[in-house]
């Protein structure tokens, strides 16, 4: 009877394909690639970040959650108006988002209630129509900077207060809001 039943192993044995892995194998492969992926997604792609504050209100509200492109800039300049995650110049540890309002080269100036761009009025459609600020500048971007600014001026540390942004600090470019629900949307 023994010999049987050895037999019968054998025969179930010999009918498995080689290398077939096991239910709780194939389950442990699929968590480990999904946690690559979404490491490699999360460090070279898409990152997500949350806004702890008003400063660029009305454009992000505190606590939206939105979506950054780290691959943006790798392919492209970084363009007046882009809204744009990046190392803070004063305390790299923290992220920062501010609008981008000056590019290398150019002199900026804020004159009532106004942005100017080399002595030209530059419209702002995403300011809200009666905010009031304070004048600021003319000051020249120097090569490699940014000048940021935030969309809520008056409640805003930004390029006002630390200066310029250099290149290299830049994350990437915010793309979209995803939370809360009834703010999912792209971010212009």
């Amino acid at each position: 009877m023994e010999e049987v039943e050895r037999e019968a192993n054998l025969a179930e044995t010999a009918r498995q394909p080689e290398g077939k892995k096991s239910t709780f194998g194939e389950i442990i492969e699929s968590v480990v690639v999904a946690v690559l992926l979404a490491a490699v997604i999360r460090l070279f792609i898409l990152a997500p970040f949350y806004i702890p504050s008003g400063s660029m209100e009305p454009t992000l509200q505190v606590g939206d959650r939105i979506i950054v492109s780290k691959l943006a800039y790798r392919f492209g300049e970084p363009r007046r108006g882009d809204i744009v995650v990046f190392k803070y110049p004063l305390d790299p540890s923290r992220d920062f988002v501010k609008r981008l309002i000056g590019l290398p080269g150019e002199t900026v100036a804020l004159r009532n209630n106004h942005l100017y761009i080399n002595g030209r009025l530059v419209a702002e459609d995403y300011l809200p129509q009666d905010i009031h600020f304070a004048d600021f500048g003319p000051v020249q971007v120097p090569p490699g900077y940014y000048l940021m600014l935030g969309d809520n001026r008056n409640n805003s540390d930004d390029s006002r207060v630390w200066g310029f942004l250099p290149r290299q600090n830049i994350v990437g470019k915010a793309i979209l809001v995803y939370w809360p629900l009834e703010r999912i949307g792209l971010l212009h």
